[in-house]
């Protein structure tokens, strides 16, 4: 039983040590259980991140592949780009090819990369783009460390665009600053990275990139800057306009020294770590003294000339080519011709200031002057008014003022080329004309207020006596002068009755002047010209407008010598004695309108043709005493004894040509004597017309049909010149 009863009765360590075991057993096998479970499911989170990572990379890849397609669905063609035609500015020389202005809208001027010095696009990629030879047009690094600033800094002042991305932006892009624009423009600059070779993109931005002052492009900038062609920039300056692009404003030398010259170190510093430079020549460059073009605006004297100069190519090819067709264009400005000018109207003032007993910055008169060159009606000077700043306004050109008599001289050579003769003879009496109204009469005088008498038409002119004018209008007709006028340049409307003969049509200073160098020019009319030749951004030569024609003849080379031999007397003996003093041959006619307002002195010597006028814009009268022989021919004298040193080559007697007959005639009487007694003159007659024994009696007193404006009576408006 006891046995029985051990050997049945559990022994209590055992069974402790099988609990054990078994416990273990099933802590074993739940273990393992919890294993395998947590085993699956960190398994499943890998699926499930895993899946997730590629689900998110599937989106990213067909959103960026939508957003590439839509994005690229707006942009342009990068082949245009191969055919670079940026507006480039035109430019006007001197007649010696000296730069005399520039017209733009972007300041530019194109330059091959060939053409720069071999640091110059290197100091543009140090500053702005140093991985520009290693990436494909759009560099992440940059873009990466771009971003990270910004983060920092809260602001978006860096974008990390390539100099490739700057090219699509400035070539095919607008300006906006949106997310969308840029992702357009990485794809442009990819696309134009792979599709020019790196010069080719150099070239677009160096030509296109904006520097500040209204320039773009390197060479504008150094022209604007420096003075000087891109070509010709040291390391110190193109390493200053290399600090540009970033902030055109900001490091503005001319603004913000040193700013610029803070960026300029550091543009030098990277130029010098990428090895384009060593460090010492870095520390000379910074070092160096910058030499800064003159910044005052383009000569004030020239200014008048060159806006007629420009009206003329902008009539031609249109303000898009005179403002971006990069022309070339020679104008027949001679820059000495024009500060001579300049001088002697200045100095017509102060005299009229003088006289006056005016001060200065008083209301005072403004002045005009036109010089040509008579064969070829080249104008070599002109100015427009005294102060081109305070008034753009041509008084040269667009003014229409009375001559006086200055106009004189187209209606004598009108009488001569119809047949009348120095020695013909004219009463010079009181007269009573009709007026436009029954009732009502003009009574024209001469300056002085005198009559006298028989008077030639030699004298009449040389002594500008209106009522021997006035007859010897009668006699020819209204019309004969007028369609000659018109034929000699004169294009503004003239009065269709007797007083046209005391000059009261206005006319401008450059009409009157172009038609005076007709009798200089042996009757032949040209023109008046401003520009030589045009070329255009290729070279190609567009048109010579300057160069010497055949002209139109207009009067017959007798009767052109005749006015020239009768002018010669006014200044010899008649109204412009104060034109005297020329070491040569001179012709010209003094004018003075109504009440003093308007003083004119036109003359010519055989090289050389220049007109003056002086006068008030308000039409105020310019003093008592103050005619054109005392206001303008002194002014003309002045000039033409610096212009006519000028000159390479100068005449010192007029031509007589075939057809003239020199006679020896009493200047008081008309008499053709038979020596040269004294008095008596020689005087040219045209073949066929010569005087028997003395001139003719002509010019009767205007009948009933004649009508004559006075300042009181209105007057009618008259037709356009005939052509």
């Amino acid at each position: 039983m006891r046995r029985l009863l051990i050997s049945n009765a559990p022994d209590q360590s055992f069974n402790r040590t099988v609990s054990k075991k078994t416990a273990n057993r099933k802590a074993g096998a739940s273990g393992n259980q919890n294993t395998i479970q947590d085993k699956c499911r960190q398994w499943n989170h890998i699926h499930i991140s895993l899946f997730c990572l590629g689900a998110a990379l599937l989106l990213t890849v067909l959103l960026g592949s939508l957003l590439y397609l839509v994005t690229s669905l707006k942009i342009p063609d990068i082949s245009s780009i191969t055919d670079y035609r940026p507006p480039l500015t035109s430019v006007f020389y001197d007649d010696r090819g000296r730069v005399i202005a520039e017209f733009s809208r972007e300041n530019r001027f194109e330059i091959p990369l060939s053409a720069m010095s071999e640091l110059l696009p290197k100091a543009f990629v140090a500053a702005e783009d140093g991985r520009f030879y290693h990436h494909e047009g759009v560099d992440g690094w940059s873009i990466l460390r771009a971003l990270i600033h910004n983060i920092r800094s809260g602001n978006k002042a860096q974008g990390g665009s390539t100099i490739t991305q700057q090219v699509a932006r400035s070539l095919l892009l607008s300006p906006e600053k949106t997310y969308t624009r840029k992702i357009r423009e990485a794809i442009l600059a990819y696309r134009i990275d792979n599709y020019l070779p790196k010069e080719d993109i150099l070239y677009l931005y160096l030509n296109q990139i904006y520097l500040g002052e209204g320039a773009y492009g390197v060479e504008a900038a150094a022209r604007t800057y420096f003075g000087k062609s891109a070509s010709e920039l040291n390391l110190s300056e193109m390493s200053l306009l290399a600090g540009l692009p970033q902030a055109p404003s900001r490091y503005n030398p001319f603004k913000h020294f040193k700013l610029a010259k803070g960026r300029q170190r550091y543009v030098l510093n990277r130029m010098a770590a990428d090895g384009y430079i060593t460090p010492e020549q870095a520390r000379r460059a910074y070092k160096s003294v910058l030499l800064w073009e003159n910044r005052e605006a383009g000569n004030m004297v020239e200014k008048y000339f060159v806006d007629q100069a420009a009206k003329y190519v902008e009539s031609r090819y249109g303000i898009e080519a005179l403002e971006g067709g990069g022309l070339k264009v020679y104008t027949t400005l001679s820059k000495p011709m024009q500060s001579a000018a300049a001088l002697a109207i200045n100095k017509g003032v102060r005299a009229w200031r003088r006289r006056n007993g005016g001060v200065a910055g008083a209301l005072e008169p403004q002045a005009a002057m036109v010089v040509m060159a008579p064969d070829s009606s080249r104008v070599l000077a002109l100015i427009g008014g005294t102060d081109y700043e305070g008034s753009q306004y041509n008084r040269a050109v667009q003014s229409r003022r009375q001559p006086g008599s200055a106009f004189k001289p187209l209606i004598y050579a009108a009488a001569l080329e119809s047949g009348v003769t120095p020695a013909d003879i004219l009463l010079d009496e009181p007269l009573q004309l009709q007026g436009s109204t029954a009732g009502e009469f003009w009574e024209p005088e001469n300056f002085s207020g005198e009559f006298y008498g028989p008077t030639t038409v030699r004298t009449g002119l040389i002594n500008s006596r209106n009522i021997v004018t006035i007859k010897l209008l009668q006699e020819i007709g209204v019309e004969p002068v007028r369609r000659l006028a018109a034929q000699m340049g004169v294009t503004s409307p003239l009065s269709g009755n007797l007083s046209l003969a005391l000059g009261t049509s206005g006319v401008s200073l450059l009409e009157l002047t172009t038609a005076y160098t007709v009798f200089a020019g042996g009757g032949v009319y040209r023109p008046p010209v401003f520009v030589d030749r045009i070329v255009d951004r290729e070279g190609r030569l567009l048109e010579n407008p300057g160069r010497v024609g055949g002209g139109k003849r207009v009067l017959s080379a007798p009767s052109a010598y005749q006015m020239t031999h009768l002018l010669k007397g006014v200044i010899e003996e008649g109204t412009g004695r104060r034109a005297r003093g020329l070491p040569m041959e001179a012709a010209g006619k003094t004018g003075t309108s109504d009440s003093n307002m308007d003083a004119w002195f036109i003359g010519y010597t055989p090289g050389l043709a220049a007109g003056v006028w002086f006068g008030f814009d308000q039409h105020m009268p310019l003093g008592g005493n103050e005619t054109g022989g005392v206001v303008a021919a002194p002014v003309w004298l002045d000039f033409m004894k610096k212009g006519i040193r000028l000159q390479a080559q100068q005449k010192e007697d007029f031509v007589v040509p075939a057809g003239i007959k020199m006679l020896p005639m009493d200047p008081t009487t008309g008499e053709i004597r038979t020596g040269l007694d004294e008095g008596v003159m020689m005087v040219p007659f045209r073949e066929g017309l010569l005087p028997e024994g003395r001139g003719r009696l002509i010019g009767a007193v205007a009948g009933e049909g004649d009508t004559v404006i006075g300042q009181k009576i209105p007057e009618v408006p008259e037709p356009d010149s005939e052509p």
